[in-house]
C-alpha cells in the first residue's frame, strides 16, 4: 500500500527505514511540543529567559531568520510564473514547501511569544492601525494562506488522489491560476518583509537600529526585503542538497542550483551596496545627530562587538557575493554551497543584532549593558520547528511529485540500453540483388 502512494516511476527506501527516520524526527519534535505545552499552559513566559528588558529574544530572531530564508518561495514563484523563467519549474515545488514550513513554523513560535495565547486574536479584531506590526501580522497570515493554496496542487498530484476526477481537475485548474496566486504572494511577502525592517527603523529609543526615512519608510524597510530575496534562493538550494545527501539521489540538476544562486548573488550585491551606504550614513550622520558615537554601540565583553558587523557584511556578505557571481567559482559545487551557507548565516546574524544587540545597548543614563542567553525552554520549541520542517519535507518527498527531474536524473541513466533494431535493407537494393 505504501508503494502505491509513491510518485510514479520513482523508488523510495523501505517502510521500516522510513519509520525509523520518522521516529528520530518525532523524538525531537516531542521535546519541542513538551516545552510548547509547558509555556502555553502552566508556566507562561516565566519559564523562559525573557524579561522586561529583553522582550524580544531567540524566538523573534528565529522568526525573522526563517521568514527571510523562506523568501525563496515568493521570489522563485515571482520569477517562474511572472517573469517566466522556465528553468525554475524544476525547483519551484520545493520552494513552496520550504516557504510553507518557514511561515507556519514562525506562526507557531509567535503563538508562544505573545505571552497570552488566549488573547492572540486581539491583534486581528482590535488592530492598532498605527503600528507596522499590524501590517506584518495581517500580511504574514494572508501569505501563509497563499502558500497553503500554492502547496495544495502538489498534494492533489499524489498518485492515489490524482485518480479522483474532481481532485485531478481541481489541481489542473489551480495550476492555471497559479501566476495570479504567485503575484499576490509576492505582493504580500514584500510588504511584510519590509514592514518587519521598518518596525525596527522607527524605534527612536534604540540607537543601533534607528534610521532615517525614504518617503514614508525607513531605510531598513528596503534592506530587509533585499536581504530576504538575496538569501531565500540559497536556502532552498541548501535544502535540496541536504535532501540529496540523505536520499543518495540527485533531485535537481546542478545548472538549476547554479541559476538560483546566481540570482541570489545578484540580489546580494544590490543589498550590499545599500547596506554599506546605510552603515556609513548611520555612523557619520544618524548617530552624531543623536549625540552618540560608534564605540557606544558595541561591547565586546558581552559578545556584542564590532566583529559581528564585519562578519555579517564581510565574511558572510562580500565573500559569498564574489563566489556566487564569478562563474568559475559558482560552477564549483563546494564553493557554491559554501557561499550559500555564508549567505544564510549573514542574514541570520543581521536579524540577531537587530533584535538582541539593539535591546542590550543602554539607552538611559542609569542603564547599563545587559546580556541575554536563551534557555532550554526557548531552544526546544525552535528546534521542534526544525523537526516539524524535516517531517513535512520527508512526507512530501516520499509521497508527492516534488522534483520533476528526479526520474530523468536517476532512473533513465540506470535503465539498460534497448537492443538495436535490425537494419532493413531498402527494397530497391533487394530488387537489384535479385536481378543480378
Amino acid at each position: 500500500m505504501d508503494r502505491a502512494l509513491w510518485p510514479e516511476g520513482v523508488e523510495r527506501c523501505s517502510l521500516g527505514k522510513f519509520l525509523l527516520w520518522l521516529g528520530f524526527v518525532g523524538v525531537i519534535l516531542a521535546a519541542g511540543l513538551y516545552e510548547f505545552f509547558m509555556i502555553l499552559v502552566p508556566d507562561g513566559l516565566a519559564r523562559t529567559a525573557l524579561d522586561n528588558y529583553f522582550g524580544f529574544g531567540l524566538w523573534i530572531t528565529f522568526d525573522l531568520a526563517v521568514i527571510a530564508l523562506g523568501a525563496g518561495a515568493f521570489f522563485t514563484g515571482l520569477l517562474k510564473y511572472i517573469l517566466d523563467i522556465k528553468e525554475l519549474e524544476k525547483i519551484v515545488n520545493l520552494t513552496v514547501i520550504v516557504g510553507f514550513i518557514c511561515y507556519s513554523g514562525a506562526m507557531l513560535v509567535l503563538a508562544l511569544d505573545v505571552g497570552q495565547p488566549l488573547r492572540s486574536w486581539f491583534g486581528y479584531w482590535h488592530a492598532n492601525v498605527h503600528s507596522m506590526l499590524t501590517e506584518v501580522m495581517f500580511c504574514i497570515t494572508c501569505y501563509l494562506c497563499v502558500l497553503a493554496i500554492e502547496f495544495l496542487p502538489n498534494i492533489l498530484e499524489n498518485r492515489k488522489l490524482n485518480e479522483i476526477p474532481y481532485l485531478h481537475n481541481l489541481a489542473h485548474n489551480m495550476h492555471v491560476v497559479m501566476p495570479l496566486i504567485a503575484g499576490l504572494g509576492a505582493f504580500l511577502s514584500t510588504f511584510h518583509q519590509g514592514s518587519l525592517g521598518g518596525m525596527y527603523g522607527v524605534l527612536f529609543a534604540r540607537p543601533y537600529i534607528l534610521r532615517d526615512g525614504f518617503f514614508i519608510w525607513p531605510w531598513t524597510f528596503f534592506l530587509f526585503v533585499l536581504s530576504a530575496v538575496a538569501s531565500g534562493p540559497c536556502f532552498s538550494v541548501l535544502v535540496v542538497k541536504i535532501m540529496e545527501l540523505l536520499t543518495g539521489k540527485q533531485l535537481v540538476d546542478y545548472k538549476v542550483k547554479a541559476l538560483m544562486c546566481k540570482i541570489a548573488g545578484t540580489m546580494l550585491c544590490l543589498y550590499l551596496f545599500f547596506k554599506f551606504a546605510d552603515t556609513w550614513a548611520w555612523a557619520t550622520d544618524v548617530l552624531p545627530r543623536s549625540g552618540l558615537t560608534w564605540d557606544q554601540m558595541f561591547n565586546s565583553d558581552l559578545g556584542y562587538g564590532e566583529w559581528l558587523l564585519w562578519v555579517e557584511i564581510g565574511l558572510c556578505g562580500v565573500l559569498p557575493a564574489i563566489l556566487l557571481m564569478v562563474p568559475r567559482f559558482r560552477n564549483t559545487p563546494a564553493l557554491l554551497y559554501t557561499a550559500a551557507i555564508l549567505n544564510c548565516t549573514g542574514v541570520t546574524i543581521n536579524r540577531y543584532v537587530f533584535t538582541v544587540q539593539a535591546l542590550a545597548i543602554p539607552v538611559m543614563p542609569f542603564d547599563q549593558w545587559y546580556n541575554y542567553v536563551p534557555n532550554w525552554a526557548e531552544w526546544a520549541p525552535s528546534i521542534g520547528v526544525l523537526a516539524y520542517g524535516a517531517l513535512l519535507l520527508s512526507l512530501s518527498y516520499r509521497y508527492l511529485p516534488v522534483f520533476p527531474q528526479e526520474i530523468e536524473l536517476n532512473y533513465r541513466k540506470q535503465a539498460p540500453a534497448a537492443p538495436a533494431a535490425p537494419v532493413e535493407e531498402p527494397k530497391e537494393a533487394e530488387e537489384a540483388t535479385a536481378t543480378a
